[in-house]
């Protein structure tokens, strides 16, 4: 038996090594599968997919937490079911309530039949139970998809006050982000290069500056631009 541990991050500016550093401590031997990935839906995930193709029955998937199998609670628990009937077993270590071990064992708690009428009623009472079961599935994919889609809605309600507000969210159209690196390397151009009345030519205020040739001509274009 094989264990993978499936870590995926939403943006690259997240930081996957949570998800790697909470699978390891509680599985040390696990294959650690990493994907940067940005949607909601299987296509694309090119890592899952991979893997979905190599892993056989027995094998076993860890998951940080449901979202990270899938933040659509429909597409989770298709997955989820089609895994669980190819005998793979599935581990979510914030959500242990709904491992496939758990899912197993409610089968297996089954009513035994007794071979007569009553049995008509444990029946009913059996596939009860396998629906509660599934419903504690559901349930958990459809909260995990219910967080992000109130993370999405606060981000974007908090957007709107702060533009209420008159605060500016990221940078005006047509203005240019200014890196203070790149703010000296014009100040040492404005104040030596002999374009501007300074004493060194192009190659020495480069390396005064210590910027490319190519960012050089860029700076002193703008300054010639903003008619300083």
């Amino acid at each position: 038996m094989k264990q993978y541990g499936y870590c995926r991050i939403s943006t690259k500016k997240q930081n996957i090594d949570r998800q790697v550093r909470n699978i390891l401590t509680q599985y040390p031997n696990a294959i650690i599968i990493k994907e940067i990935f940005t949607g909601t839906k299987f296509q694309g995930r090119k890592s899952l997919e991979k893997l979905l193709k190599i892993i056989k029955p027995g094998d076993m998937i860890i998951f940080d937490s449901v979202s990270r199998m899938s933040r659509n609670a429909d597409e989770g628990f298709l997955l989820y079911e089609e895994l669980y009937r190819k005998d793979i077993s599935l581990v979510f270590l914030k959500e242990p309530h709904i491992n496939t071990d758990t899912y197993k064992k409610a089968m297996l708690n089954k009513i035994s039949l007794t071979g007569n009428k009553v049995d008509l009623i444990l029946s009913g009472v059996n596939k009860y139970l396998m629906e509660l079961a599934k419903e504690q599935i559901k349930l958990a994919f459809e909260q995990s998809e219910k967080e992000v889609n109130d993370l999405r809605q606060r981000t974007k309600e908090g957007i709107e006050t702060a533009k209420l507000n008159g605060k500016i969210i990221g940078h005006p159209v047509g203005s240019k982000y200014e890196t203070q690196k790149s703010k000296n390397a014009k100040k040492i151009i404005l104040k030596h290069n002999v374009s501007f009345g300074g004493s060194l030519n192009d190659t020495e205020t480069i390396k005064q500056a210590g910027i490319s040739r190519k960012s050089f001509y860029k700076y002193k274009k703008e300054l010639r631009e903003t008619g300083l």
